[in-house]
């Protein structure tokens, strides 16, 4: 976990430790000495790009700047930084356990392969790397997720409310026993995304690419898909207040869906797919065959 004053202290402490004074510092990192006085008096943050530029420049990892870090081991870490050994221009961040809020984290890379039990508000996270790490039992609320990429990670119980995925990469996520509430999916792509027992509800699809998607045992709520949807499948699902509007259907599987209720807008299907709407009960009045089917 991370306080201003903390930081401050440790910025003084590590600034000292390598001979430099507050305008030295402040010159190799390109900024003001009052910069750097505001951070060591606990005024203010920096941001994580500045932060990852201050661990480099005086000999730490990152994780030397969180409470659960002793400041006395500043020594040891100048000597035996195993992050330092593996890239000293890119040292590994440990986000677990932490509880982080109101802070920018964009352009955030290099994360530890978990990032798990963590509370997560308000936090910015544009351009982040989250691919190919397991992110389990977090809560993210009311942050800023645009342009990030999550492919190939492994999501499992976490709670996603009100945050902002714009033009994210989740491409062949698994995603488990989560909840995502009021986000906002524009233009997100979903190739190759497996949810199992998840619920997403009133969130924002504008534009969301669904190509070879699985929905396994997923509560949809209060929805609107609209665009191509392609080699996807929809398995024991619950649909409440769900629009396909103006949807292309190809080679989508439905099977164990009740779809009575569900509304089709000007959609066009396939011929199979067709067939397995027809079996859910689907209102087909909203439905074409692709023309040739």
């Amino acid at each position: 976990m991370f306080n201003s004053k903390s930081i401050g202290n440790k910025i003084a402490e590590a600034r000292k430790k390598n001979n430099l004074s507050q305008a030295e510092l402040a010159q190799q990192i390109a900024i003001s000495p009052q910069a750097v006085g505001k951070w060591e008096r606990g005024e203010s943050l920096p941001d994580i790009s500045t932060l990852i530029r201050l661990a480099e420049l005086v000999g730490v990892d990152l994780n030397y700047f969180s409470d659960k870090f002793p400041s006395k081991e500043i020594e040891e870490t100048n000597e035996t930084n195993k992050f330092k050994e593996e890239d000293p221009k890119n040292p590994l961040w440990n986000m677990s356990q932490g509880n982080w809020e109101n802070l920018d984290f964009s352009g955030l890379k290099n994360l530890q392969e978990k990032f798990n039990s963590s509370n997560v508000r308000n936090c910015k996270f544009v351009d982040a790397d989250f691919s190919k790490l397991t992110i389990r039992n977090n809560n993210f609320e009311k942050c800023d997720f645009t342009n990030s990429d999550w492919s190939a990670s492994h999501l499992h119980g976490s709670n996603f409310s009100n945050n902002s995925f714009k033009n994210c990469t989740f491409n062949k996520t698994e995603i488990a026993v989560s909840y995502f509430g009021d986000c906002d999916l524009t233009n997100v792509n979903f190739t190759g995304a497996i949810f199992r027992t998840c619920g997403i509800a009133k969130s924002k699809l504008t534009k969301a690419n669904w190509n070879k998607t699985s929905f396994i045992g997923v509560k949809l709520v209060n929805l609107i898909f609209e665009g191509p949807i392609a080699d996807c499948s929809f398995e024991k699902c619950t649909f409440s207040k769900i629009t396909f509007q103006q949807v292309k259907f190809t080679n989508t599987f439905f099977k164990y869906n009740y779809l009575k209720r569900v509304k089709f807008i000007d959609c066009q299907a396939d011929r199979i797919t067709y067939e397995l709407l027809r079996n859910g009960k689907a209102d087909l009045s909203g439905i074409s065959l692709i023309s040739g089917e």
